[in-house]
Order: C-alpha cells, then sequence, then structure tokens
C-alpha cells in the first residue's frame, strides 16, 4: 500500500518537529488552520514565534522542497500566522518565518535544510 499526499505531509511535519526539537526549540502547534490557510509547524526559539513551512520530496529531479513554495502559499501562511497570534493575543510578539526542506530518498537518511527567516 503506498503512502497518500497526506501521510507524506505527516512524516516530514514528524521529521522536522523532531528537528526542531533536537534544537530546543518548543512546538506550540501543528497543522494550525485559518478558513483555508494553514501552518505547518508553529514554534518558539528563544524570542521569536516561528511559523514553520515544511516540505518533503523523495528526489530533487525537479527542483529542491522548497522550491515549491509559492507566493499564494506564503500568503497564506502569514494569514494563518495573524490568525494565530490574534487568537492567542500575542500582538507583540516577534514573528518569523522559516522553511525546513527534506529529501527522503526511499528509506534513507532525511537530508534535512533549515532556512531561517525564509520570507516576510
Amino acid at each position: 500500500m503506498s503512502e497518500t499526499a497526506h501521510d507524506i505531509g505527516n512524516r516530514g511535519e514528524d521529521l522536522a518537529a523532531a528537528y526542531l526539537e533536537s534544537k530546543d526549540w518548543l512546538i506550540f502547534d501543528r497543522n494550525y488552520r485559518f478558513e483555508k490557510a494553514e501552518v505547518d509547524i508553529v514554534a518558539t526559539d528563544r524570542n521569536y514565534i516561528i511559523f514553520v513551512e515544511v516540505k518533503l520530496r523523495s528526489n530533487t529531479y525537479f527542483g529542491q522542497p522548497e522550491d515549491y513554495i509559492t507566493p499564494q502559499k506564503e500568503a497564506n501562511i502569514k494569514k494563518a500566522a495573524e490568525a494565530w497570534i490574534y487568537e492567542r493575543k500575542m500582538d507583540t510578539a516577534v514573528v518569523r518565518f522559516d522553511v525546513v526542506s527534506i529529501v527522503q530518498k526511499n528509506n534513507e537518511a532525511p537530508q534535512i535544510t533549515h532556512f531561517k527567516d525564509a520570507f516576510r
């Protein structure tokens, strides 16, 4: 039985969350949704609230995973981030948007690249 897109997304987010936690980050939320907007991981690293987009690919034939983040996707992440901040009354929080890019071929160890402050 092959993995669905949802399964692949969950696997990527699990890998990214484990990676971030290994860096002593605290994960606040996963798969936060507001209307049709979503952010994969909401975390903190010292003074920042960080909204993380995770991209997992099994190969790089058609580009790196981070290449699949469109301007529309960025806008949706920002919309979800604004809602998350508003709901928690954290208007003064310092916010950052990161990308965790993962390439995992077959069952090999994942190659994880973390782009801090990937977009504004």
